[in-house]
């Protein structure tokens, strides 16, 4: 039998073709409906595993730490290679304001950069699924983890590994995006029709603050959230749209209401997605206040009282 060294080897060629990690991609065994699994890596080490196993969940973090036991577990199956490395392991683990904080040993940073990409997806995307879990934070030595360029990953959710790394035509489409930015005094909104072509891969929310970051691109309207800001992670679960920033969020760059800022990025959201309320992160937490004005720790739901009316013609 092949060693783990040795697939992931003999499955280079095809590993380098293949930065999709979507889990469809994977050979997976039968999985019934209702049944707990985790995601392992497949025997070519060319994509993701379903394997059934009982994850018992009292509270999020025991959901976590036996799933994270079990992606660990050594196997003697050609199928599937245990997603964590046998060297690889979990110094702490917690979970707090839906975000599951990892922080790994020494020996991650000598994962081969491939096969970590698949390690990545297998941990976030097990980890997602379980209840009280919208985000994977991982660190190593308590260093964040970080990307080839240097940036902190930051929060991960499953839209992160929903992208290819095809670039042809079929990959993209045309839409419309209808945006809310800042009046020339700052406190109002004005909305903006944007038209983008975008990769189909980019789930649409985050494309949505992407664009709203980038700032206006037609006149009468100006931008409203610091461009500086790093988007750590934005998903929709469970009818809310969960948006994580880093903490130059908190710094306004722009002569805008706080509200005005606040409230261009929800209603943004929810005229764009069918989420009905946002609950804006900074750093995984909830507990920040924007400006000292505007309460993050609980959802927000649009608020069109700071539109700007239009004058009639």
């Amino acid at each position: 039998m092949k060693n783990r060294k040795e697939r992931w080897m003999s499955a280079g060629a095809a590993a380098c073709c293949l930065l999709c990690l979507l889990p469809s991609c994977a050979k997976q065994t039968k999985i019934e409906e209702g049944e707990d699994f985790v995601y392992c890596i497949n025997g070519e080490g060319t994509g993701l595993f379903k394997l059934v196993c009982d994850i018992s969940q009292e509270t999020p973090n025991d959901g976590a730490e036996t799933a994270l036991e079990k992606m660990a577990s050594p196997s003697e199956d050609i199928e599937y290679m245990p997603a964590i490395p046998e060297n690889v392991k979990v110094k702490s683990l917690k979970v707090e304001h839906d975000i599951a904080y990892i922080d790994f040993n020494k020996k991650y940073n000598e994962i081969p950069s491939i096969e970590e990409k698949l390690v990545r997806a297998a941990v976030v995307q097990t980890l997602v699924r379980l209840d009280g879990i919208n985000g994977v934070w991982i660190t190593v030595e308590e260093e964040n983890l970080k990307n080839e360029s240097g940036k902190v990953l930051g929060v991960l959710n499953g839209d992160d590994f929903a992208e290819s790394a095809g670039s042809s035509p079929s990959a993209y489409e045309q839409t419309t995006l209808t945006l809310f930015f800042a009046n020339e005094s700052g406190d109002q909104l004005v909305r903006q029709q944007m038209d983008v072509r975008y990769n189909t891969n980019v789930p649409r929310e985050k494309l949505i603050v992407e664009k709203l970051m980038g700032g206006p691109k037609k006149s009468g309207a100006y931008p409203t959230l610091n461009p500086s800001a790093a988007l750590l992670g934005v998903t929709v679960k469970e009818g809310t749209c969960y948006v994580n920033f880093d903490s130059e969020f908190l710094n306004s760059v722009y002569d805008v209401r706080p509200e005005v800022a606040i409230y261009s990025l929800v209603n943004s959201l929810l005229e764009g997605t069918g989420a009905g309320s946002v609950q804006i992160m900074v750093n995984g937490e909830k507990n920040a206040s924007y400006q000292e004005t505007v309460d993050l720790s609980q959802p927000l739901e649009r608020d069109l009282s700071w539109e700007e009316e239009k004058e009639e013609e």
